[in-house]
């Protein structure tokens, strides 16, 4: 998935994902695995309609941003959403930057009396990166390893360590055992043929069944979005079509109906491919003089349809 609109698609879907807020609460609870998670109340959770991307980055971004009290004390969580091929070895620096123009945002709609007094204290921001490149993320975690020099100066130099949610690291085994909307989202988007994803999608069907109905009206918008993007444009209306009817108590329907859908295209691009290997096959004997009758016997064309490929070299 490498062209812009795919990329596109791919945050368009996880934008709409991750703006549930239960949703997003069973990402920081099922995987980054701190206890912190455990203080915060879902109701507590303000999505933040707000994208702090910047000029000084060309590439397509697409950000998500909550704020939650966590003990009285107001903490920012800045979603970062990763989808290139490429692993970006910028991306504390970006972050830094998204971070900063968080905090001058706060300073901006804050009362000056209110930021001049002792007590003031700007929110604590959570940085956040969600990829699904197919290469291993290798870029630096730590801010401070981007510095030139930063081993001499200990804790004298600027650092925070983001947390890296690397979605085609993660194991079968890992994302099954977790089994709610986050891990079959993450199952469903790693690299994979249309086999595996039916595979996936079947073994899914438990998890589907029991996740809130408002997940699930989700779930199908973001399946719409990853596997559309695969097909030609009559398929998509199939697909588009097989799951607007789905219903959650029928979701193994669905998952089947889905199958036969794929299925389709698969024997369509089969069927194509053989048409044009023999029309290849046709076009090189007539480009070796010979006669209709033995190009017949070669390709089972038709008469006429030899002719019409006799025409279009002619022109």
């Amino acid at each position: 998935m490498k062209n812009s609109n795919v990329h596109h698609e791919h945050d368009v879907g996880y934008k709409h994902i991750f703006s549930h807020k239960g949703t997003f609460l069973e990402l920081l609870r099922s995987f980054a695995k701190k206890e912190w998670t455990n203080l915060i109340k879902e109701e507590d959770l303000i999505l933040v309609d707000k994208s702090y991307i910047l000029s000084d980055f060309e590439e397509e971004e697409s950000d998500i941003l909550y704020k939650v009290n966590v003990n009285g004390e107001e903490v920012i969580f800045y979603v970062l959403l990763e989808f290139q091929s490429k692993v970006d070895f910028q991306m504390p620096m970006r972050l830094l930057f998204y971070m900063t123009e968080v905090w001058r945002d706060v300073l901006k709609n804050t009362d000056k009396s209110e930021v001049k007094r002792k007590s003031f204290k700007l929110p604590a921001i959570v940085p956040i990166v969600l990829y699904n490149g197919k290469n291993k993320w290798t870029a630096k975690t730590s801010f401070r390893e981007i510095l030139s020099g930063y081993e001499l100066f200990e804790d004298n130099i600027l650092n925070f360590n983001y947390m890296l949610f690397d979605i085609n690291r993660y194991s079968d085994e890992e994302l099954y055992n977790v089994s709610n909307l986050v891990s079959a989202v993450f199952l469903l988007d790693q690299e994979m043929d249309e086999d595996e994803l039916l595979r996936r999608l079947r073994k899914l069907i438990y998890v589907l069944k029991k996740i809130s109905p408002e997940q699930f009206n989700v779930f199908k918008q973001w399946l719409k979005k990853i596997v559309k993007p695969r097909l030609t444009e009559e398929m998509q209306k199939e697909v588009d079509e097989v799951l607007d009817k789905s219903n959650q108590e029928e979701v193994d329907f669905m998952v089947s109906n889905l199958g036969k859908t794929l299925e389709k295209m698969e024997r369509k691009a089969v069927e194509k491919g053989s048409e044009n290997r023999t029309k290849e096959i046709a076009i090189n004997a007539i480009e070796m003089g010979m006669d209709n009758e033995i190009i017949i016997k070669l390709t089972g064309l038709t008469d006429e349809k030899i002719n019409e490929i006799r025409k279009e070299r002619s022109h």
